[in-house]
């Protein structure tokens, strides 16, 4: 599997999945929140299916130094 994510889009994903899944577990939010657990797991593999299907890539050092819009 190739990276597609930076460093940056990594840790923004892992921290509002882990603020989603609190607020969830919290009883803030609906079982909706839920959905930050594919924010942890795409942060985790640095792989977005939904990147590789727009053909979008945040991850400079694989896109030659460009990054892609």
């Amino acid at each position: 599997m190739k990276t597609n994510m930076c460093n940056t889009d990594r840790i923004i994903r892992a921290v509002i999945g882990i603020v989603l899944i609190g607020a969830t577990l919290s009883g803030l939010i609906g079982m909706w929140g839920w959905l930050g657990i594919v924010l942890l797991v795409t942060a985790a593999f640095s792989f977005c299916p939904l990147y590789a299907l727009c053909g979008c890539n945040s991850c400079h050092a694989c896109s030659g130094g460009k990054p892609s819009a």
